[in-house]
């Protein structure tokens, strides 16, 4: 029996982005750039690889400007045009979801995650959604990572989490899964964990903000009671619903960027401006004269 399509994907962006502070007091966090695209560009670029056809935005406060980044601004254009630079209009074009393929809701509280999730429930329906967190930029050398996800979901259907494995000092900065047996990068997961303590990780395998979640989700988050933080998590919500669903980890080929902290979008930046075909090697040459200055030795090429 075939497994019912994922056409739409949930982003949450309600989130402050205080780490950032005060480059985010008038500009959301998502809308930083990493090289010359906004994270939560490259995140919607992500899914729409993957074949999804509607986008999700959970939003709050002073997050308008998301909203005009994924339309057209005929003002822009205009100008563009009467320049003849239309290269650059195909390109802002391509960019963009298509008409009706985009909706947004609020969050008018920070509760965290799981009811950014469960303030989506409307617009997702009766169906298995996927989420995307935009703190976390994947860069992968084939299909990414939404696409290798689904393509586990195809499989094996229920609920599938991306995973990504870390040295064992990490794990206590994230959720972390237990596996069973298995083949190839997808396995059954046996129980989760929130950030456990040194040393009691039950593996190296963290959940890295990619999720394929059937609907049944949201009536648990509705009566979820609060957990860490005063907030409603997640990861309570896929525990309880682990216990009538499976759920499999698929562990992607590629890396992530934690673009929610400082250091993890510098390097995010660092990485993708490596990629770019038109700056690579400029940049490249720059950064190893900044490299020599700091350390006084010449860095390998």
């Amino acid at each position: 029996m075939p497994h019912r399509p994922v056409r739409k994907a949930v982003f949450p962006v309600a989130g402050l982005g205080t780490r950032f502070l005060p480059a985010t007091k008038a500009m959301p966090k998502e809308m930083l750039t990493i090289v010359d695209r906004p994270v939560i560009q490259r995140v919607v670029d992500e899914a729409r690889e993957a074949g999804i056809e509607h986008f999700i935005f959970v939003t709050g406060r002073n997050k308008g400007v998301i909203e005009d980044h994924f339309d057209r601004q005929a003002e822009l254009e205009n100008i563009l045009r009467a320049k003849g630079k239309v290269d650059i209009i195909e390109q802002l074009e391509n960019l963009l979801p298509g008409p009706g393929q985009t909706s947004f809701t609020r969050q008018q509280a920070p509760l965290g995650l799981g009811h950014a999730v469960w303030c989506a429930r409307e617009l997702v329906g009766d169906e298995p959604f996927a989420l995307l967190l935009p703190d976390m930029v994947t860069r992968t050398p084939g299909d990414g990572c939404l696409k290798q996800m689904i393509d586990g979901y195809n499989d094996k259907g229920g609920n599938i989490i991306g995973v990504e494995e870390v040295p064992d000092e990490e794990t206590e900065q994230y959720g972390v899964v237990s596996i069973g047996e298995g083949q190839g990068n997808c396995w059954p997961i046996t129980g989760m964990v929130e950030k456990p303590a040194a040393g009691t990780a039950p593996s190296g395998l963290i959940i890295m903000g990619r999720y394929i979640l059937q609907p049944e989700i949201f009536p648990i988050l509705k009566d979820q009671r609060k957990g860490t933080g005063g907030e409603i998590q997640l990861t309570d919500a896929m525990q309880a619903l682990m216990e009538i669903q499976p759920f499999h980890a698929v562990k992607y080929q590629g890396m992530s960027f934690d673009c929610g902290s400082r250091v993890g979008f510098l390097t995010a930046n660092v990485a993708f401006a490596l990629d770019h075909p038109e700056l690579r090697n400029d940049f490249a040459r720059e950064l190893r004269k900044l490299l020599q200055d700091r350390t006084g030795k010449k860095p390998q090429q």
